[in-house]
C-alpha cells in the first residue's frame, strides 16, 4: 500500500468513489505544483494530508476561474462557483465530482469551511485589482484578499479551537509573502498589464511605471527592490511564532514553508535587475537539502 493510500485509510475515507475523487484531486495538485504534494506527504501527518491536497486544489481551481477570459465572464463564472460551494457545504453532500473531496474534508475539518466561505465572499477583490495608490492599500487588499486565501489551507495546519493569535501570526507571513510574490512576478505581471507595486512607494524612490516597463535596472529601481525585500525578510522573521504556534506534527511543514520563502528572497537578491525581466527561483540543492531536514524532523514526531 502506497503512502497515498495509507493516508486516505488516515483521514477515514473508505468509499471507493470518494477516494478516487480525492486521488484525481491530488493528481491536478501535482500537476501545476508537484512540490506542495511532495512536501505534504513528506512532512504532514497521514491523516492531515488528504485535507490539505482537497483545499489546495479548490484554491487552484477557484484562481483558475479568476483567471481566465474576459472580466465579465469571470466576475459570472466566480458567482456560479460561489453558489456552487456555498450550496455543497450547506448541505454537506454534492454530486459534483471536483467538490466531494473539499466537503468531506469540512465535515472531518470543521474549520475549514469557514475558512472557505470567507474566501469565496472576498475573491471578486482580485477581479477588481487595478493597482494599488498607496502602502495603506496594499495592506487593505491583504486583508480583503490575500490572508482568506493563505487562511483556507493554513487552518488545516494551526491549533485545534481558538486560532486568533495563529491567524494574526499568519497575517505577518502574508504581508511577507505577498510582499515578495508582487516583487519576484514584477516582469510577468507588468506584461499582463498589472503593477503590483503601490505607486506611492515608487514616486518615493524616483521611479516610474515606464522605467519597469522598459526593464531598466537604474540604481533607484535596484534600491526601490532591494527596500521591498528588506522588508519582506522582516516580516518573514517576524511570523516565525507561526511555528511555536502550530501543533507539533505540524511545524516541519510550516518550516519548510517560511524556508522557501527565504530561499526565494535570496534568489531574487541575488540580481536584482534580473527580476525586471524574470522570476527568480531558489537553487534546487538548497529546496532538497531544507524539504530533507523537515522530513527528519517530521519523523521524530511521529
Amino acid at each position: 500500500m502506497g503512502g497515498w493510500e495509507r493516508a486516505l485509510d488516515a483521514a477515514g475515507v473508505r468509499e471507493p468513489g470518494l477516494r478516487a475523487a480525492y486521488g484525481r484531486q491530488r493528481e491536478r495538485v501535482v500537476a501545476y505544483k508537484r512540490e506542495v504534494a511532495l512536501a505534504a506527504g513528506l512532512l504532514l501527518p497521514p491523516a492531515t494530508v488528504p485535507h490539505v491536497i482537497a483545499a489546495t486544489a479548490f484554491m487552484h481551481h477557484t484562481d483558475d476561474l479568476l483567471d481566465r477570459g474576459p472580466i465579465d465572464t469571470r466576475r459570472a463564472a466566480s458567482a456560479r462557483w460561489r453558489e456552487q460551494v456555498t450550496g455543497a457545504l450547506d448541505a454537506g453532500r454534492t454530486d459534483r465530482p471536483e467538490l466531494r473531496p473539499l466537503v468531506d474534508s469540512a465535515a472531518a475539518r470543521p474549520v475549514l469551511r469557514g475558512r472557505v466561505l470567507e474566501f469565496l465572499d472576498a475573491a471578486d477583490a482580485d477581479l477588481d485589482f487595478a493597482g494599488f495608490d498607496t502602502e495603506a492599500d496594499y495592506q487593505a487588499y491583504l486583508d480583503g484578499y490575500s490572508l482568506p486565501g493563505f487562511m483556507v489551507v493554513a487552518a488545516l495546519l494551526g491549533p485545534d479551537g481558538d486560532q486568533s493569535a495563529y491567524r494574526a501570526a499568519c497575517r505577518t507571513f502574508i504581508d511577507s509573502s505577498q510582499r515578495l510574490d508582487f516583487v519576484n512576478d514584477l516582469a510577468e505581471d507588468l506584461a499582463d498589464g498589472r503593477l503590483t507595486l503601490p505607486r506611492q512607494t515608487l514616486a518615493e524612490h524616483g521611479v516610474t511605471r515606464a522605467e519597469l516597463e522598459r526593464a531598466e535596472a537604474t540604481p533607484a529601481v535596484r534600491a526601490l527592490l532591494g527596500e521591498l525585500l528588506d522588508r519582506s525578510d522582516r516580516d518573514r522573521a517576524a511570523s516565525g511564532a507561526l511555528v511555536a504556534l502550530a501543533p507539533p506534527a505540524h511545524r516541519p511543514m510550516i518550516r519548510c514553508i517560511l524556508g522557501v520563502e527565504r530561499l526565494t528572497a535570496t534568489a531574487a537578491r541575488a540580481d536584482l535587475g534580473a527580476l525586471l525581466r524574470r522570476s527568480a527561483s531558489p537553487a534546487k540543492p538548497g529546496l532538497l537539502r531544507l524539504l530533507a531536514r523537515e522530513y527528519l524532523r517530521a519523523r521524530r514526531t511521529r
